[in-house]
């Protein structure tokens, strides 16, 4: 539920001053290029420095809506861009903790190649949304499933997928064992498969 414009309040101890109190709005929501692992994270201008990671970033209401975790700077100081773990995220790392002892990612075992819109067109779509599959991994469960190359993943249990970011992150967060309706584009129309998620290797 946050939204940018929101307030946002960061705590920690930036350069171990403890228990510092700074306060911002939230800045954008559904950053995923901040770092090589493509997460999602709440930007924030909301003062945070080296020390904050760890600390809370919280709401007017006092509810925690993410996880400090690093800043956008040239100096190593604030720069006006810090970046947070949404909360969503942080509970279900803390359920897979408390369940397995470890974080188990989502695997269905594709390959995902670049989807340009010349072919997009060339296979009936009107844009290039949604992630090509360039690679289907033998014994995976995508290919158990039926899944193909050259199919393009278009929704996830009903969500879009506009980049294979997008589904990264939904069988990464995905519980192992969980199956989930895949709608693919093939042969000019659209098609349910249903993959049953995987422990990542």
């Amino acid at each position: 539920k946050v939204n940018v414009g929101d307030w946002a309040i960061a705590i920690g101890n930036p350069f171990g001053l403890d228990r510092t109190f700074t306060v911002g709005v939230v800045s954008a929501i559904g950053r995923k290029d901040v770092d090589f692992l493509g997460g999602s994270h709440i930007q924030t201008d909301a003062s945070i420095n080296p020390g904050n990671s760890g600390g809370p970033l919280i709401n007017i209401y006092g509810q925690v809506i993410g996880i400090n975790r690093m800043i956008y700077s040239k100096s190593g100081g604030y720069m006006g861009i810090g970046f947070a773990i949404p909360m969503n995220t942080a509970r279900s790392i803390l359920d897979q903790l408390k369940t397995h002892k470890k974080i188990k990612r989502g695997f269905i075992g594709v390959s995902i190649v670049q989807f340009t819109e010349e072919y997009a067109k060339e296979l009936g779509l009107s844009s290039s949304k949604g992630a090509f599959i360039g690679e289907v991994l033998r014994e995976s469960p995508a290919e158990k499933a039926g899944m193909k190359v050259g199919d393009v993943i278009l929704e996830i249990e009903g969500k879009d997928i506009k980049t294979y970011k997008d589904l990264l992150k939904i069988v990464g967060e995905t519980a192992i064992n969980k199956r989930l309706k895949f709608t693919v584009w093939r042969n000019r129309s659209k098609m349910n498969l249903y993959v049953t998620v995987a422990e990542r290797p």
